[in-house]
């Protein structure tokens, strides 16, 4: 409630300037802060499961998520939560089919909200090369729905390329 408290705050002070949300948009922050503790924790334990999953799984070349003890980035995500795992597949063609046989988790190209999410780049091949992303590269949101259904999703997804 502190951070909604500020954020109404600063909303005021920043009404002079027009540099400030709608109405609607201050009124969403204020009801949806109240959750964000909970949602967070259920990303967070989404996150992991699914990582250590991957993890396990034959057609998986690397799993990305920081939430991982072996991940450099692990003693900065003790200090932040996130829901984001990267994970490259065997191949382009797998990659395809595991993103168009899932069926709870969406495939879009916009991540974040509290539904679980799978995409691939949308970068050009330009710059996929000079960042070392390749084709075989999936990134994961993962939602606030039940971990045991996300982890079905995938199995069925990975189960179904031929």
């Amino acid at each position: 409630m502190e951070f909604a408290t500020k954020c109404i705050h600063e909303i005021g002070a920043a009404d002079a300037t027009d540099a400030c949300l709608g109405a609607l948009d201050a009124w969403l922050v204020i009801r949806d802060i109240k959750t964000l503790p909970l949602r967070m924790e259920q990303h967070q334990k989404n996150a992991f499961a699914i990582a250590k999953w991957l993890q396990e799984q034959p057609r998986v070349q690397y799993v990305l998520y920081p939430g991982l003890e072996n991940h450099p980035g692990y003693a900065i995500n003790k200090a932040q939560t996130t829901g984001m795992i990267s994970f490259a597949v065997d191949s382009a063609e797998t990659a395809r089919q595991i993103l168009e046989g899932v069926k709870l988790i969406k495939f879009t190209e916009s991540l974040g909200g509290t539904e679980s999410l799978i995409t691939h780049t949308d970068l050009t091949a330009e710059e996929c090369a000079e960042k070392g992303i390749t084709d075989c590269l999936l990134r994961f949101s993962t939602g606030i729905e039940a971990t045991q259904d996300l982890i079905d999703d995938l199995a069925q997804a990975f189960a179904a390329v031929e």
